[in-house]
């Protein structure tokens, strides 16, 4: 097999379903050239279809809903969720005036962070995997976090930060299948490797561990995340000292997970169902952010919705432990069986 061919790895959501489809009779047919998209035949006659993470499960309103951050959170804010204080939409400067809305471009959204005071986020209003999310500190930092959103999305976000523990709890059909934590990108030291070096070693535990995360060590947030540190990549931690180099703590970009299904308190999960529901959805991640822990009850002021997905993917998440991996082929197992009992 050539290096070209070897790019070519069928998604985890196509391999998990070719391994349990036969458990309920079904099969999985994958387009073979690309092996991104693929047709379920279930035993009762059914097809259903399925394209990366995006499956025939949610309908397609509440979907593209879901994915405009902009969007999601004005609905979300009109039935009382509580989303993350401050957030404001403003556009590239050539979107801005093909729409009209000359006072929604990149010096505004400047001055509109002034306003909400430093540091903030700014973050693209489509996307996943925590792709261009930046916390930014200051002028020079927000026009380069700006520019950067631009170059693959005509809006973007600027939001008072909030801090917490960063969790997504996945829903199918009213009930919560699984809960995890989500920490940041970060290293411990040893007492004698720098920093650079222990992203290497964590890039080739990764590998050993078949985790396709690429980690990518040229990101300027973690140079900036350093730097507001006294930090450098030649910097030598001492042993069994954690630090973060992120923000954000997407799987996609190098952060670990802790199950905490079972940990999670019953309103948490209450509310992530509705939520679901409210949405229009049957499948859903729902990240929160939460000023304490999941295990203990809501407390208004506490906790806030960071965003929804309806094709949460769970790759990263997957291979991040055998026993992650056992939970997602259940998750998937479930999905396949409402998959097959629900009507178009």
């Amino acid at each position: 097999m050539n290096k070209k061919n070897k790019k070519l790895i069928t998604p985890l959501l196509g391999q998990v379903f070719q391994k349990v489809a036969p458990r309920i009779g079904a099969r999985v047919i994958m387009e073979p050239k690309w092996n991104i998209v693929g047709q379920i035949i279930f035993k009762n006659g059914r097809k259903r279809y399925f394209r990366y993470s995006s499956l025939d499960l949610n309908t397609l309103g509440s979907s593209e809903i879901a994915r405009d951050k902009d969007y999601a959170n004005f609905f979300m804010d009109q039935m009382g969720y509580p989303i993350i204080p401050g957030s404001k939409t403003f556009f590239s400067d050539r979107w801005a005036r093909i729409i009209g809305e000359p006072y929604r471009k990149i010096d505004n959204a400047y001055k509109y962070a002034l306003k909400l005071g430093f540091p903030v986020i700014v973050k693209p209003n489509s996307g996943s995997q925590g792709l261009g999310v930046a916390l930014v500190h200051n002028k020079k930092e927000f026009y380069r976090a700006m520019n950067n959103i631009f170059k693959f999305d005509r809006v973007a976000i600027v939001q008072e930060r909030i801090v917490g523990k960063d969790y997504r709890l996945v829903v199918v059909d009213k009930k919560v299948i699984s809960v995890y934590e989500r920490i940041p990108l970060s290293v411990v030291g040893d007492g004698k490797s720098n920093i650079l070096r222990l992203l290497k070693k964590k890039q080739q535990k990764f590998v050993a561990s078949s985790r396709d995360t690429q980690i990518k060590i040229d990101d300027p947030r973690i140079v900036e995340k350093l730097k507001y540190q006294g930090l450098t990549f030649n910097s030598i931690l001492e042993k069994k000292k954690r630090v973060f180099l992120l923000d954000n703590a997407n799987l996609s970009a190098g952060g670990e997970s802790i199950d905490v299904t079972k940990e999670t308190h019953s309103k948490f999960k209450k509310l992530a169902v509705q939520l679901t529901r409210d949405r229009g959805l049957r499948l859903c991640g729902v990240d929160l952010m939460i000023d304490g822990v999941i295990s203990e009850e809501p407390e208004q002021g506490k906790f806030w919705i960071l965003e929804i997905n309806s094709a949460p993917g769970l790759d990263h998440y997957a291979k991040s432990g055998k026993a992650q991996e056992k939970i997602v082929e259940n998750l998937y197992l479930k999905i396949l069986k409402s998959m097959e009992k629900s009507n178009l």
